[in-house]
């Protein structure tokens, strides 16, 4: 299964950690229908072709006859499994998912770089996929946690289009979207700086990182626990040092760096981790490869997206611009690796 979800006692444990009343989450996710509706500058229908296009999308996703066949049907509606994700990842504060549904349908208008042409069978996301593995892994930690693995297959690899990669980790976000069906306490990532060298980061702008960051921070509805670095270098520090600035106070300060790999096992079991990492999950590119079709399933689903942005023209009040949240690419510092 790509995507283990929390049975029994874990899922106790993690609804308590998300605030999540299961005699009042469905009046939450009334609610945020209803709000997004009524939201001029947000893509959405009134409540009966809302309901009906639920259902040709959660149809479709399960049945790839089907899916081929309703493709010029899929619009991009936020169906339950999505809203309910948000909700949990906002700890069922209606106030905080209605800016980060916001933030996420402003994304795919300002930053179209992370966000048009979402068909993994281009070349040039073949290639990016075969340089590098960043799959979700299917087991929980103990408390409930998803485990995300990073890592660059070679030293000698050319750095991929930045863009692309990131677009890719998107992808793989909004897949998560619909499919953590009954929710995770919070995602874990390991980044493996191995093969990591001074030229793989080159590629990596101020601007582009900060957008990235952005995207992730504000517009998806990430409970980001802890980042573990592993295999670390001296160049490793540099990164961290650069990226901090980007990030919120709380994330900064749950990042850790190991130069042991056995360290990690105090904070993941060793049984939902790839092999290569000391585990007992299979072969991280096997995982990588599920993940792969996945994307390829999801290919009209994808397609549908691309015109489905925030319309700031409609929107009430101030529109929102790329300078509002990004701030002027001048302002960004260099990053400078010897």
């Amino acid at each position: 299964m790509l995507l283990i979800q929390p049975k029994d006692e874990m899922s106790k444990l993690i609804r308590v950690r998300l605030n999540e009343n299961v005699t009042t989450r469905e009046n939450d996710l009334k609610s945020i229908k209803e709000w997004l509706i009524k939201q001029p500058h947000l893509p959405n229908v009134d409540g009966k072709t809302f309901t009906s296009y639920n259902y040709i999308i959660s149809r479709s996703i399960n049945d790839e006859k089907l899916l081929i066949k309703q493709s010029d049907f899929l619009l991009f509606i936020p169906d339950d499994a999505m809203l309910m994700t948000f909700l949990r990842g906002c700890k069922f504060s209606l106030e905080k998912c209605k800016k980060k549904l916001d933030m996420y349908f402003t994304m795919r208008a300002i930053v179209p770089e992370f966000f048009n042409n979402r068909d993994v069978t281009q070349p040039e996301l073949k290639e990016i996929l075969d340089l590098v593995n960043f799959p979700p892994l299917p087991g929980l930690t103990k408390d409930g946690c998803r485990v995300i693995v990073m890592r660059g297959k070679r030293k000698d690899m050319l750095t991929p289009n930045v863009s692309n990669l990131m677009k890719l980790v998107m992808m793989i976000g909004d897949v998560r979207l619909k499919e953590e069906i009954h929710g995770v306490a919070g995602d874990i990532y390991i980044l493996d700086a191995s093969v990591a060298t001074p030229a793989h980061f080159a590629k990596f702008t101020p601007t582009i990182i900060k957008k990235f960051l952005v995207c992730i921070q504000e517009a998806y509805p990430v409970k980001l626990k802890q980042v573990h670095v592993v295999n670390i270098s001296p160049l490793v520090d540099t990164i961290i040092n650069f990226v901090k600035p980007f990030l919120k106070e709380k994330i900064r300060n749950r990042i850790f760096t190991h130069s042991n790999l056995e360290a990690i096992y105090e904070y993941i079991p060793k049984e939902i981790l790839p092999i290569e990492y000391g585990g007992n999950a299979g072969s991280i590119q096997t995982i990588h490869d599920a993940w792969i079709k996945k994307l390829e399933e999801y290919g009209p689903w994808f397609a549908a997206q691309t015109s489905v942005v925030a319309n700031e023209t409609l929107r009430p009040g101030k529109p929102r611009t790329h300078d509002d949240i990004f701030g002027l690419d001048g302002s960004f510092r260099q990053l400078t690796i010897d």
